[in-house]
């Protein structure tokens, strides 16, 4: 005897009640916001940029899952109802196997169309995304020097104020010394991008960008600029993304997000010259002085907080087991 329709539907409503009570049960075991489970994996950025580029993926997830949705539907549908029946001699009078669809010119016609409009659209978006995120004002308001070389960087201020002693404000890093990169916020920066011997990479991870540094960026064609505006004060690590050679994992650097008026404070400060040293402010120096001026001690850190230094006395490291 064959099973009741009646049975045969209860037990699908069943089903359907576990699945839709176990994704429940998988979404809110997570412990993740609303907001975190629409970025799909995304990370969070600082940047208006970030912000397109996370909005742009939310949706093509969305999409995907969608058409994901629709042709797992069709599978199950095509599993569950059209099965192959019992064969003729066990039911004499029946068809051994649904009605076949051959040569059915709406569907194939449907079946193509609609990937074309579907690639269309992304294209149209992955475009628009990107025009936003590449785009560059004439006049930024901060124009930053990056400097990029095996394995530190340099970062320097040109459109700035000079220091007391005609020099441009800038920073290089140390094997003891992470380079801070202090900038503002809620202002249009340009970065400039250049190496002086082999490829690098400059990657700020809050950024959801990174671009390649080039020696002599013009004879190899690279379009070696960029601009962004960051939202937020902050601490954000900075990392060469381009294996550049036996130190390249321990290139970082790290971004220093200041308001707009601690930071003109930080470049005037820079601009003084230090009466014990003879020589403008550090980096360091600036920052510490903040600090005694009643900023955060953490904001305005003399010492980078994100990372540290790679030790390159070898007697200090040992292999661990």
């Amino acid at each position: 005897m064959g099973v009741p329709e009646r049975t045969r539907n209860t037990g699908r409503g069943k089903v359907a009640k576990v699945t839709v009570l176990a994704g429940l049960v998988a979404v809110l075991a997570t412990g993740c916001s609303g907001e975190e489970v629409l970025r799909f994996g995304w990370p969070e950025g600082v940047t208006p940029e970030a912000d397109s580029m996370r909005t742009f993926w939310t949706w093509s997830v969305i999409a995907a899952l969608v058409v994901g949705v629709i042709v797992w539907g069709l599978m199950f549908w095509s599993m569950i109802f059209h099965r192959k029946k019992p064969s003729a001699a066990d039911r004499p009078g029946e068809e051994a196997l649904p009605r076949q669809f051959q040569y059915n010119v709406p569907l194939e016609l449907f079946c193509v169309v609609v990937p074309v409009i579907m690639v269309c659209v992304l294209f149209f978006f992955t475009a628009t995304t990107e025009s936003q995120v590449l785009a560059e004002e004439d006049e930024p308001d901060v124009t930053v020097d990056v400097t990029a070389f095996q394995w530190n960087w340099e970062f320097g201020y040109p459109d700035e104020q000079k220091a007391e002693n005609g020099q441009t404000i800038s920073t290089v890093g140390s094997s003891s010394e992470i380079p801070l990169l202090v900038l503002p916020t809620d202002r249009t920066i340009q970065y400039n991008l250049r190496a002086t011997d082999v490829i690098h990479s400059f990657w700020v991870p809050e950024f959801n960008f990174k671009r390649d540094v080039m020696p002599f960026p013009e004879k190899n064609n690279q379009d070696n600029t960029f601009q962004n505006t960051i939202d937020r004060e902050g601490a954000f690590v900075g990392r060469c993304a381009e294996l550049c050679g036996t130190y390249h994992a321990m290139m970082n650097f790290e971004v220093r997000a200041l308001s707009p008026d601690l930071y003109d404070r930080y470049i005037e400060l820079r601009a003084q010259i230090n009466p014990r040293t003879g020589e403008p402010n550090t980096a360091a120096e600036a920052l510490e002085a903040l600090q005694g001026e009643g900023c955060d001690e953490e904001l305005c850190s003399p010492t980078a907080t994100t990372t540290t230094p790679f030790a390159t006395d070898r007697t200090l490291r040992t292999a661990s087991g």
